[in-house]
């Protein structure tokens, strides 16, 4: 079995894990009405969601 022969050091540790951080997402612009909405949702102003209205919203 593989067994380190030094101990790793907590910066080393680190620097390696400073990739796993969560990233924050960019917000997409509805083609329709231009508002800011999360990647693979439905629009909550206008109801659009790829080429298609899916909800009515009264307006």
């Amino acid at each position: 079995m593989a067994v380190p022969k030094r101990r790793m050091s907590k910066s080393n540790s680190r620097k390696r894990r400073s990739h796993n951080s969560i990233k924050v997402s960019k917000p997409t612009y509805c083609p329709q009405c231009g508002t800011a909405s999360p990647s693979h949702a439905i629009c909550p102003h206008c109801g659009f969601y790829q080429g298609r209205t899916i909800v009515d919203t009264e307006d």
